[in-house]
């Protein structure tokens, strides 16, 4: 079992006025982040980028996997007005590229789908021109969810497997492995003009083989982009990290899935699902 974090991991926590402006945005209209509710280890960087993931529908999470930072328990009231306060945020931060994320809320009847695609419609409403990404939950498979999002026309759909799917029973034991596959390839039979991306952590039990099997199935149901990073347990009684995997295995991972036909592939220690999301679409 590995305890100590290898050099490559380290990073220095930086302050700035920007990152100070964003978080001082974020709390004057009362918006989650899983920047910080994930605790991700970017969340300087990103700030000082002018960039965060938004985290709607509170910050309360239905679902118990093992992996996760975000608070589990009884979830919160939606708010209505956040689509609007959302669109805000992106305004004053002048953002090209917008990403919107959520807890999972098994407790609404289209677990929040409608909500999603408000804040898509509300951002496309900007006189700015700003791409819109969607990191959503399964929707426990509800297609007639994922259509309400698919018919907000967001510029990507991301929806992570986290994970190989022999460790789903530690790692994520009310997620199906198949019904993330299923949903990923609805997007791209509905709207092929939609990306698709998905992302899976190293460092949790998993094979080398299992992992390319992975990247394999994505490409399989069309996925366009994948993000691969390293695992970091938030706490001791979170699943442990069983590996740090060496940068050299995250570029070879990065060389399959550019073979394997992913039209981007982001594979390094401290890539997290929305890690320089807006290069993505600019072609950087």
């Amino acid at each position: 079992m590995y305890t100590k974090k290898p050099e490559w991991l380290r990073r220095r926590i930086q302050g700035s006025h920007v990152s100070s402006e964003v978080n001082h945005i974020l709390e004057e209209l009362s918006l989650n982040t899983v920047c910080k509710e994930a605790n991700c280890p970017n969340k300087m960087e990103c700030f000082n980028r002018s960039t965060a993931t938004f985290m709607i529908l509170g910050n309360v999470c239905t679902r118990n996997c093992t992996f996760c930072n975000v608070t589990k328990g009884e979830p919160q009231t939606v708010d209505k007005e956040e689509p609007r306060k959302v669109a805000m945020a992106v305004s004053k931060l002048k953002l090209k590229h917008a990403v919107i994320t959520s807890v999972t809320r098994d407790d609404l009847q289209d677990g929040g789908a409608e909500h999603f695609a408000e804040v898509v419609r509300e951002i496309q409403k900007l006189p700015q021109k700003v791409t819109v990404e969607v990191l959503i939950p399964d929707f426990n498979g509800d297609e007639a969810a994922l259509d309400k999002v698919i018919a907000a026309k967001p510029d990507i759909i991301n929806h992570n497997v986290e994970t190989v799917p022999e460790l789903y029973d530690r790692v994520r034991p009310m997620a199906i492995y198949e019904r993330s596959l299923e949903l990923l390839k609805n997007v791209k039979e509905k709207s092929s003009g939609i990306l698709t991306k998905s992302g899976i952590m190293l460092g949790l039990g998993e094979s080398e083989e299992s992992v390319v099997k992975v990247m394999q199935e994505l490409r399989a149901v069309g996925c366009d982009i994948i993000t691969i990073g390293q695992y970091l347990a938030p706490s001791s009684k979170h699943h442990p990290v069983v590996e740090y995997v060496h940068p050299d295995i995250f570029e070879k991972y990065k060389e399959i899935g550019i073979a394997l036909g992913f039209k981007n592939v982001v594979s390094a220690p401290l890539v997290r699902s929305s890690y320089h999301a807006d290069e993505v679409l600019s072609g950087e």
